[in-house]
């Protein structure tokens, strides 16, 4: 299992034209979630973005934010067919490996349990963003 952790600039538009199909059918269209997917943020400075790949394109996928103190993690997705298989927790595990902490994440709600295992603990109340309830979680450096 090979990952892949590049800058914005460092992407080929076939590299971003499969993360952003892959990140739009699971949150816009498996999740019902009509949203701007879009916002801006994947060419900002410091923003990295962690994949592993087949044949088939992209099998997951994890985006990194520089927040000024904190990384924020997110857009956390696998493919549908790759699912089970540890990707998200090998991509997680790594951008936390490999970037300075602290990490913040906004959790879907059925996911908090598993960010627990992952070393997250979570840092306020559940709210609800674009139909779906997400609890905001942290992990110290």
């Amino acid at each position: 299992m090979k990952i892949r952790d590049r800058s914005f600039n460092k992407l080929s538009t076939t590299d971003l034209y499969a993360i952003l199909r892959l990140r739009v059918d699971v949150f816009v269209v498996e999740q019902e979630c009509a949203y701007p997917e879009l916002d801006d943020r994947d060419q900002e400075p410091g923003t990295r973005h962690i994949s592993i790949e087949d044949d088939a394109g992209v099998r997951a996928y994890v985006r990194l934010l520089d927040d000024d103190d904190t990384r924020r993690i997110g857009r956390v997705v696998t493919r549908h067919d790759a699912r089970s298989d540890g990707l998200a927790r090998a991509l997680v595990d790594y951008a936390v490996e490999h970037s300075d902490g602290p990490w913040v994440l906004d959790a879907q709600s059925y996911l908090v349990g598993w960010y627990l295992d992952r070393g997250f603990v979570e840092d306020g109340e559940e709210f609800v963003e674009d139909g779906i309830p997400h609890v905001p979680m942290r992990r110290e450096a």
